[in-house]
């Protein structure tokens, strides 16, 4: 089976389902956004609120590039990963790509809408609303496929991701 990137908006569940989807094919998992937080020893929020958003954006691809040359069976990429130009040619070049859709009223739920989710400070849902309307044809274009994460469970998007590969 060829490695499978996981895209999508904040609380679509890209590293939940990724984490189940690598354990069910028996693959290691990598989550380009835990790779930027190691190596910066800080938290993502704190990368934006101490060095900025062009800091981590820079730091995120060098993740990204890393992720996929990892060999792992499952990659999971942070909501805004593919804004930028070289990550999005990496992932445009890739057979694997899925989109997790979600609405607005699934991932309010997931996210929380926290401080930990830098992006989505001040109006959170008018936040997430205008990334998601900013990303959302890229989402599509760069996807192979499409599943919808909406009132599922991660295991459940689990199962039909594998019957869609099989």
């Amino acid at each position: 089976m060829e490695q499978i990137v996981l895209i999508g908006p904040p609380g679509a569940g890209k590293s939940t389902v990724g984490r189940l989807l690598a354990a069910e094919i028996d693959g290691e998992f990598v989550d380009s956004d835990e790779l930027i937080a190691k190596r910066a020893g800080k938290s993502i929020s704190d990368i934006f609120l101490i060095d900025g958003e062009p800091a981590f954006r820079a730091m995120e691809r060098e993740a990204v590039a890393q992720a996929l040359s990892s060999g792992a069976a499952v990659v999971a990429l942070g909501g805004g990963a593919i804004l930028d130009t070289a990550s999005y040619e990496l992932l445009a070049a890739h057979p694997g790509v899925i989109y997790l859709e979600v609405s607005i009223s699934n991932a309010a739920g997931r996210v929380g809408f926290n401080r930990e989710r830098p992006l989505l400070l001040g109006n959170p849902r008018q936040q997430w609303i205008a990334l998601l309307e900013q990303r959302r044809e890229r989402y599509e274009k760069l996807a192979k496929q499409r599943f919808s994460t909406d009132n599922k469970k991660a295991k459940e998007v689990v199962v039909e991701i594998v019957a869609a590969l099989r």
